[in-house]
């Protein structure tokens, strides 16, 4: 790959096949985005797989809170195994526990179960209670591939000031800036050293539209102006 990073959510075969025909570099595979994205099923993963050679990182979340207690964990962990075998390149998830600080004895079972397969810890890191120190607990997980992040709960414009920060501490190879994404972002984003982007809504009318290759390309251009 060259340039930035490009990922886009894909609901089905049809947004994954969308997203790859406009230019992007990887899938963040989801079921229902009303609950902010929970996990797939093994079979739509299968399916895509079958239809597009783009790596997918797959959503492991079983409701919209960021917590997990014994059960949920159980229960991830074995539908890890399941969507690895359908085709899972990687995995999306992060917990915190009830007083918002990143839950480090959940995530480091997850990623044990995942194991060697990379992962994102999702945007669960911009709704702790410290979000600095929450950053600090991340950073050297193992495997962890990126960090899904707006730098604020409200979104990437309320957020740019802590991807600022978290840049110039030297996390900007880890940042994949999305939630609320917008294009006049972007080049803010880019001189932070920023090069991996996660777009969802913006690449379609509404979320019960599929992707818009036009769209996707649209942000392929404007990602890849450095």
């Amino acid at each position: 790959m060259t340039g930035s990073l490009l990922e886009v959510i894909a609901l089905n075969v049809r947004d994954a096949v969308a997203a790859e025909q406009g230019g992007a570099d990887r899938l963040e595979v989801v079921a229902d985005m009303a609950a902010d994205g929970l996990s797939p099923a093994p079979e739509t993963v299968a399916a895509i797989a079958a239809e597009c050679p783009l790596p997918q990182m797959v959503m492991l979340r079983l409701d919209a809170s960021f917590t997990a207690d014994a059960a949920t964990l159980d229960r991830l962990s074995r539908d890890a195994k399941a969507l690895a075998q359908a085709g899972a390149a990687g995995f999306v998830f992060g917990f915190l526990d009830g007083a918002g600080v990143v839950d480090l004895a959940a995530t480091e079972a997850l990623i044990h179960a995942i194991s060697p397969l990379p992962w994102t810890f999702h945007r669960a890191v911009d709704h702790a209670a410290d979000v600095h120190a929450a950053w600090r607990a991340v950073r050297l997980l193992p495997n962890l591939a990126t960090v899904l992040t707006a730098g604020a709960p409200t979104g990437v414009g309320d957020g740019l000031p802590v991807l600022r920060t978290r840049a110039e501490a030297g996390d900007a190879s880890i940042v994949l800036a999305g939630g609320g994404l917008r294009p006049e972002h972007v080049p803010a984003l880019l001189d932070y050293g920023v090069r991996a982007f996660h777009v969802g809504s913006a690449v379609r009318t509404t979320w019960s539209d599929p992707v818009d290759w036009g769209l996707v390309r649209r942000w392929r251009t404007l990602v890849d102006r450095d």
